[in-house]
């Protein structure tokens, strides 16, 4: 990790440097964990306490599947996602990622025993997967919770209506509370002007 962090602050560090600085086989992410999903019950939501369920865990770097980047986080933040899915309220969202798992061979490595969390980051794009034309390593970027496939014609207008919209780290996994994590760059992903 410390490579990568050197080459970000650098500051001035080549495009195809980022592309060839070696990739740890794991990386430290907040977790919940999916057999632990029944340990605030019967306990009122304001006594649960995150800091019982949230761990930090070394978890494996996941493929990157057609659209996405792994980004090298440099800022993220806990927000109402975060706070619900620690405490496992309303429900679990260990549900959420059984669901998508099922969609197709890239969805189903989301199906884990363990949920990375975070539905925001900023930071720098390390590598990216097929189809990902407008991010290049190096690049800063900003992601939000918006995820959208954009595979039906609903959401082409407005990504709000696209029938598999989710929540970015709540309603998929590797969430944006790691070190360096895969994301779906959107529209709404910025990159300061060059």
């Amino acid at each position: 990790m410390q490579q990568i962090l050197d080459a970000i602050l650098a500051g001035d560090t080549a495009p195809e440097e980022f592309a060839s600085i070696a990739l740890p086989e794991t990386y430290k992410g907040i977790t919940v964990h999916k057999d632990e999903v029944d340990m605030f019950e019967g306990i009122a939501s304001k006594d649960k306490d995150p800091r019982k369920s949230l761990h930090l865990d070394d978890v494996p770097i996941p493929e990157l599947a057609p659209g996405e980047a792994l980004v090298a986080v440099m800022a993220s933040a806990i927000n109402y996602n975060t706070v619900w899915t620690s405490i496992f309220e309303p429900v679990s969202t260990f549900g959420f990622l059984e669901r998508y798992g099922r969609l197709s061979e890239y969805t189903k490595r989301h199906d884990l025993p363990y949920h990375v969390v975070g539905s925001d980051l900023s930071g720098v794009v390390l590598r990216v997967g097929p189809g990902v034309n407008k991010w290049a390593p190096g690049r800063e970027v900003v992601a939000h919770c918006l995820s959208v496939e954009l595979e039906s014609p609903d959401g082409h207008n407005d990504t709000m209506m696209d029938p598999e919209q989710r929540i970015w780290g709540f309603e998929t996994n590797f969430g944006g509370l790691a070190q360096p994590r895969s994301s779906r760059p959107t529209s709404s992903c910025r990159s300061p002007p060059t």
